[in-house]
């Protein structure tokens, strides 16, 4: 399962989030600042991107009506897993 989930996972750039969530920019930067939208891998000097496995969650978050402290607990959960990550 572990790997599977891995095949899976790949970094989204901002404007792919944009697209998937329907946020702008500046409010996909104002949910980051909340602590309820992870924070960006950078994935080069001037780039950055997040994982989509993480977008994926937050997104089924607000489908299931989680609240944003909610929200922000996920987001800390999956950004403690990063650091985990095998």
């Amino acid at each position: 399962m572990a790997k599977e989930n891995q095949e899976r996972r790949s970094l989204l750039r901002i404007k792919q989030v944009m697209a998937r969530t329907g946020d702008s920019r500046s409010t996909l930067y104002l949910r980051i600042q909340q602590g309820t939208m992870p924070k960006p891998v950078s994935t080069g000097p001037r780039t950055v991107g997040l994982p989509s496995d993480e977008i994926d969650s937050i997104i089924s978050a607000r489908i299931a009506g989680k609240n944003e402290d909610d929200i922000r607990r996920l987001v800390e959960e999956l950004e403690a897993a990063r650091k985990t990550f095998k």
